[in-house]
């Protein structure tokens, strides 16, 4: 069984001021740690526990400079036995479907049973890249998993819909699926793992060696293009009424009067 887990490298925003760069269509990330997208890790413990359970090999693909080597050695300390950089040379300006292509073009010159991504890129609050890699490459998908089981030459996989509802669907493999938060719980890297991530090996790729043309990718190649990245003015607050209810009634009722609602 070969399982490719795709990964990406984020910034890390939960405790920092956000500030937008000169160019209007970035964040200042020079202060900030990096570390691997969040349900990525989701999705590489589910293929961690597949290769235990099942044996095999797990890969970690993902798109980026070479500092996304640093997030891929994490990934290879917590058991990973492969990693592939595709580097982001010439992808300035690609949108979540080109960088799906690439992703594609890859995975055609490969032999993998399952491709298991992250539901969200938490950077950019984009859902995109699992369904279209999946078309890209002609195969099943299912979006929002948090549990998986392989089973013979099909795999059962348990959806989180709407409203707590879960779904559970079938796939005939190969097949992408793409994970969310909530599952098993990601494991550490161990002192032994981190010392073996250093051996293992990672190989680096452009998008000529996958076969790409500059014209497929970047802005020429996206359909969507990012205008502009700002932080939003705030133009109205919320006010807690204090009192009784009678004393509150009497407020509601002079404010209502003041902004000329009635």
């Amino acid at each position: 069984m070969k399982v490719a887990v795709c990964v990406k490298r984020i910034p890390d925003t939960a405790e920092s001021e956000i500030k937008v760069d000169d160019t209007g269509k970035d964040i200042i990330k020079d202060k900030l740690a990096f570390i691997i997208n969040e349900p990525d890790n989701y999705a590489l413990e589910e293929a961690l526990i597949l290769r235990e359970k099942s044996g095999g090999t797990v890969v970690l693909v993902s798109i980026g400079s070479k500092e996304t080597e640093e997030v891929l050695r994490i990934g290879l300390a917590k058991g990973a036995d492969e990693a592939v950089r595709i580097d982001n040379a010439g992808l300035a300006g690609s949108d979540a479907i080109v960088l799906a292509g690439v992703l594609a073009a890859y995975f055609r010159k490969e032999q993998f049973d399952l491709v298991f991504t992250g539901c969200i890129a938490q950077d950019t609050q984009d859902s995109q890249v699992g369904p279209a890699l999946a078309q890209f490459l002609g195969w099943p998908h299912a979006m929002y998993a948090i549990r998986f089981e392989n089973k013979d030459n099909e795999v059962v996989v348990r959806r989180e819909l709407e409203g707590g509802s879960l779904e559970v669907k079938k796939l005939n493999r190969p097949c992408v699926v793409s994970f969310q938060t909530g599952g098993n719980a990601p494991r550490y890297a161990s002192i032994l793992g981190i010392r073996q991530a250093r051996t293992k090996p990672l190989e680096r790729l452009d998008i000529a060696s996958l076969g790409l043309e500059q014209d497929e990718v970047g802005d020429t190649g996206s359909k969507t293009r990012l205008i502009k990245l700002y932080v939003p003015e705030v133009s109205s607050a919320a006010e807690i009424l204090q009192g009784t209810v009678d004393e509150k009634v009497s407020k509601i009722a002079t404010i209502i009067k003041e902004k000329g609602l009635l």
